[in-house]
């Protein structure tokens, strides 16, 4: 089986965190958010990656290759021109093939093992409490029967979450290439649900596959949200000298914790540095040093440095902040 993951994007609203490094690699509970994709897709056989990348690409393929012992094709988006144009360049590598495509923006929960058991075509759906935000779906007899992207009058609630699974995908890259030669957009974009809704009205069957959790990594506010979740039941360690560490939390054993109170529901990455410092709620990257800090709430990008605060904070890569 192969996997296709769009991972391109800039990333607007997780900025100023994307200026310095791609949406798919910041990090949530212990690791990037690319990083609990991949994991899930190994767990299900994938045994081929095909990433699309485009915005600071060369950082995906480092993570990825450094990462991971699979065979990978990237393939280069140079346009933001939607979904659909972006799995049509991924054809010559995967056309005919098993093949599952995931977004690589979100997190999503659910035994994926049970997804190609489920049918030859399957979408994962998910009810939402906006279905004008999202690709919303109708289901009859156990089968889709419609999809509209971002409907201004929905006609309900069951949104496709951004997981695609094909047996065969031919009749997939086929879809994907008249969307485009016909010019068909929906919000300006080439949209993979105008494919899906092509295939479904030339009979192709779609099996909806309901999820556990879907995870928006999207903005700062889901970014932590998604973080707590994810944490839960992860241990608190006895990490850390004369410091305290509740769980749950994800603590790299290459940092240092001193005189501190860590969590609950903190990332700690590797060779982070926190000096007598309480901290609760928070996503600290690599190489980011506290002192003196109180924080909740807070992002703090790789390699900055937070001194004598008492706030909330959002800072990104190499920042430096100090505040009475």
């Amino acid at each position: 089986m192969k996997a296709v993951i769009p991972v391109a994007g800039i990333g607007k609203r997780l900025r100023p965190h994307t200026h310095t490094s791609p949406k798919a690699l910041v990090p949530v509970a212990g690791k990037p958010i690319l990083g609990h994709i991949v994991d899930s897709l190994i767990g299900m056989g994938v045994r081929e990656l095909i990433p699309i990348i485009g915005y600071k690409g060369d950082q995906i393929r480092e993570y990825l290759t450094g990462t991971y012992d699979l065979p990978m094709r990237f393939v280069e988006q140079t346009e933001q021109k939607g979904i659909a144009h972006a799995v049509s360049l991924t054809r010559p590598f995967a056309d005919r093939s098993e093949l599952i495509i995931i977004l690589g923006d979100t997190i999503i929960k659910t035994d994926f093992s049970r997804i190609p058991r489920a049918g030859e075509n399957v979408l994962a759906v998910r009810e939402v409490d906006d279905p004008r935000r999202f690709g919303i779906c109708e289901v009859e007899g156990g089968v889709i029967t419609s999809i509209v992207e971002k409907p201004d009058d929905p006609k309900g609630n069951l949104a496709v979450v951004g997981l695609y699974y094909f047996r065969d995908s031919s009749g997939l890259y086929e879809a994907c290439a008249q969307v485009i030669e016909r010019g068909i957009r929906t919000k300006g974009e080439y949209q993979i649900t105008d494919a899906l809704s092509l295939l479904i009205e030339r009979g192709v069957r779609f099996t909806p596959f309901p999820i556990d959790g879907w995870y928006d990594c999207g903005k700062v506010e889901t970014l932590l949200e998604t973080n707590r979740i994810l944490l839960e039941g992860a241990a608190g360690g006895a990490h850390g000298v004369n410091s305290v560490i509740i769980p749950p939390c994800s603590v790299d054993q290459a940092s240092v914790i001193e005189n501190s109170v860590v969590g609950p529901y903190v990332s700690v990455a590797r060779g982070c540095e926190i000096r007598d410092s309480v901290v609760r709620n928070s996503i600290l990257g690599e190489g980011s040093s506290l002192s003196n800090v109180v924080l909740d709430g807070s992002v703090i990008g790789a390699g900055a440095e937070v001194t004598r605060s008492r706030t909330s904070l959002n800072i990104s890569d190499d920042s430096q902040v100090e505040l009475s």
